[in-house]
């Protein structure tokens, strides 16, 4: 039997994966949902403490306690530095709003529709947000950024970074205010790209972003504890870039990675 923590990190060394894992209390599933609404709860409300929390979740379906709430807001560092962090919500503004031109087509090749969202990621001390581009046919990361400021400037680098590979026809997002930014549109349009949003309160028209998020969180998040922002960009940049685009593997895409998929399409294209 192994003994101590040296075999433990001997061992998953040699199964390649985080020693976090191996200690790693699994999360009811019903508790991964809750923790995401939670997370969009406290972007959507920065002000709301844990009992308005509990009486919104209850508006959209959920059957909680304020107990239960508070366990998880604390465990994801949401009561205290909320505040001092979150500094706009995600849709109340009066800048411009777009139709969703996504709803009902056919995606049937890369840089048609690009996705984008926008997500809380818990620090061991604080917390920081993670912006993401997603191609949708072939799933495949195009841009991403991690900033501790929930700004515009969160999503136009990752925006640029995206850009600098690649154009979409589309982009897709919510009506949240760094998407529908002056800077943020003004980029898009410049390079002659339509504009996509999905309905006010209706996550599903973005279901896409929505999955990836969550795979993200399941799969990397919710394992580690971050020291930092700077350890947080590490392992997420390396999820997102080796294990996400060229290791794991997607129903959707014929069990091929988002990397594989798109070389394959490519290549047939030649």
């Amino acid at each position: 039997m192994l003994k101590g923590e040296y075999p433990v990190r001997l061992l998953c060394e040699i199964l390649d994966c985080a020693p976090s894992s191996y200690y790693y209390r699994s999360i009811r599933e019903d508790d991964l949902l809750i923790r995401e609404e939670i997370e969009k709860i406290a972007m959507e409300f920065p002000r709301y403490g844990y009992r308005r929390v509990t009486a919104e979740l209850r508006r959209r379906g959920y059957r909680v306690n304020h107990k239960r709430v508070l366990r998880i807001m604390h465990e994801e560092n949401l009561i205290v530095h909320v505040k001092s962090y979150l500094k706009t919500t995600l849709s109340n503004h009066h800048l411009g709003r777009y139709p969703n031109l996504v709803k009902g087509i056919q995606i049937v090749r890369p840089n048609q529709v690009w996705c984008g969202d926008i997500t809380y990621i818990k620090l061991k001390k604080e917390h920081a947000y993670l912006s993401v581009l997603m191609d949708i046919f072939t799933r495949s990361i195009r841009g991403w950024q991690i900033s501790a400021s929930l700004d515009e400037e969160l999503t136009i680098s990752a925006l640029m970074k995206a850009l600098s590979r690649d154009v979409p026809e589309i982009h897709h997002s919510d009506q949240g205010v760094q998407y529908a930014s002056r800077r943020y549109i003004q980029i898009l349009q410049e390079r002659g790209v339509k504009i996509s949003m999905s309905s006010k309160g209706n996550p599903l028209q973005n279901a896409y972003a929505e999955r990836l998020i969550r795979t993200l969180k399941e799969e990397e998040v919710y394992l580690n504890e971050y020291e930092d922002i700077e350890e947080a960009k590490e392992k997420i940049g390396h999820f997102l870039e080796e294990v996400y685009m060229k290791k794991r593997v997607h129903s959707a895409l014929g069990y091929l990675t988002p990397w594989e998929f798109e070389h394959n399409w490519r290549e047939g294209k030649r």
